[in-house]
């Protein structure tokens, strides 16, 4: 059974809340706070509150289960933008700018693993995408380890460098 937190009204724009959401969708909870916990943004701190709540709610849905045994993630995770404050700047020539402060809603979703292998957290998966991406950079054609660049080539030629 998922458990549900919402948080209203956080003073950030919701385009630096995505930033940080999109590190924690999809992942197991107890990683989730690591990775929101070594975060240095602002909203990390109240993305960490949000889904500790939701912990939190879902141990109040589920009291017969083990939180452990449960292996909780994070099903979902969305931010929308909430209200905005319209303030004006002064700007040259007597006219005034607009400065928008924008604010988030952020809903966050936590619900217990079916199965315990996930492909997202899984070793072997994260192995066989770093295998891939490294084989795909050698395979590369129009890249070769003795090519450098320009300006690589002529401070070995002592002449300048044309662009």
């Amino acid at each position: 059974m998922q458990a549900t937190a919402k948080l209203k009204n956080l003073p950030v724009s919701p385009r630096k809340v995505r930033l940080v959401a999109n590190l924690i969708r999809g992942i197991s909870a107890t990683k989730g706070i690591a990775i929101l916990k070594h975060t240095p943004k602002q909203c990390a701190i109240y993305l960490k509150k949000l889904l500790l709540s939701a912990i939190a709610n879902w141990e109040q849905k589920n009291q017969d289960t083990d939180l452990d045994a449960a292996d909780l993630a994070i099903k979902a995770i969305w931010v929308d933008s909430a209200g905005m404050l319209k303030r004006l700047r002064p700007a040259q020539q007597g006219r005034a700018h607009r400065i928008r402060k924008r604010a988030s809603h952020i809903t966050l979703i936590v619900d217990a693993r079916q199965n315990s292998a996930d492909p997202i957290d899984h070793p072997d998966t994260t192995a066989a995408i770093e295998t891939q991406s490294l084989q795909s950079a050698v395979s590369d054609d129009s890249i070769t380890p003795n090519d450098t660049m320009p300006a690589q080539k002529a401070k070995e030629e002592n002449t300048p460098a044309t662009q």
